[in-house]
C-alpha cells in the first residue's frame, strides 16, 4: 500500500464523516433539540 492511497482513503473517510454529521445535524428530528440548545446563551 502507497502513502498516497492511504492518503486517499483517509480524505475520503473524512469526507464521509463530515456528510455524515451534516446529514445529523439538518435532519428534522433533531431540529427541535438543537433550535433549543441554541437558546441557551439567550436565556441567561
Amino acid at each position: 500500500m502507497d502513502v498516497n492511497v492511504l492518503r486517499g482513503v483517509i480524505t475520503a473517510l473524512s469526507l464521509a464523516c463530515f456528510v455524515g454529521i451534516v446529514v445529523w445535524a439538518y435532519s428534522p428530528r433533531n431540529k427541535a433539540r438543537l433550535e433549543q440548545d441554541g437558546r441557551i446563551p439567550l436565556d441567561d
